[in-house]
Order: C-alpha cells, then sequence, then structure tokens
C-alpha cells in the first residue's frame, strides 16, 4: 500500500508562537558568550570530504509564479523543443546562475 508524503508548510511571515520553555531557552542561548558555547558533540568534518558532496537528489526550490517578457524568437525556438519549455527556461537560467557562482 502506498501512502502520500505528508507535507508540512511553514509561513515565516506568520510563525506559530513559542512556548514558554523555548522562550526560555533562546533567552540562554543569547545571554551566552560565543567562547562559552560546547561545540564538542559537533565532530570536525575534514576539508576533502566537500570535495565528494553531491547535492541533494530529494531537493526540489520552491516555484515562484512571475512574469517574463522573451522575445519572439526565443519563445518559439524553446517551444519547438517539445513540451517543458518553462522547465528549459528554468534549467538555463539555474546554469547561468551556477556558472556564475563559480
Amino acid at each position: 500500500m502506498k501512502t502520500k508524503p505528508t507535507r508540512y508548510e511553514l509561513d515565516l511571515n506568520n510563525l506559530p508562537p513559542l512556548n514558554q520553555q523555548q522562550r526560555a531557552e533562546i533567552e540562554t542561548l543569547k545571554s551566552m558568550q560565543e567562547e562559552t558555547i560546547d561545540y564538542g558533540d559537533i565532530p570536525m568534518l575534514p576539508d576533502d570530504i566537500w570535495k565528494k558532496a553531491v547535492p541533494n537528489p530529494i531537493y526540489r526550490p520552491t516555484k515562484a509564479l512571475t512574469t517574463v517578457r522573451l522575445d519572439s524568437d526565443v519563445l518559439l525556438w524553446l517551444k519547438s523543443k517539445g513540451k517543458g519549455y518553462q522547465t528549459r527556461i528554468n534549467a538555463i537560467l539555474r546554469e547561468a546562475m551556477l556558472n556564475e557562482a563559480k
């Protein structure tokens, strides 16, 4: 029997209120000096581990609805490749973004 995954959405502009225990913990953390925080339970990762890192295959960025004005010939070219022209636009823009980030 297949079940659908449970989805939770969090509105960052309308967060649920913190309970008293959560507020107390935040206040304690805010009052601590950086050098007094014990990071002993967090192991240091060697630098070479990041060379083997791969993007999370499950990660899917949220989509935002937008309007974009494209030249007609560009749009016709994208649509001529078959279904999914909006996905192709996104892939082209993502590749440009990642190339610029390098």
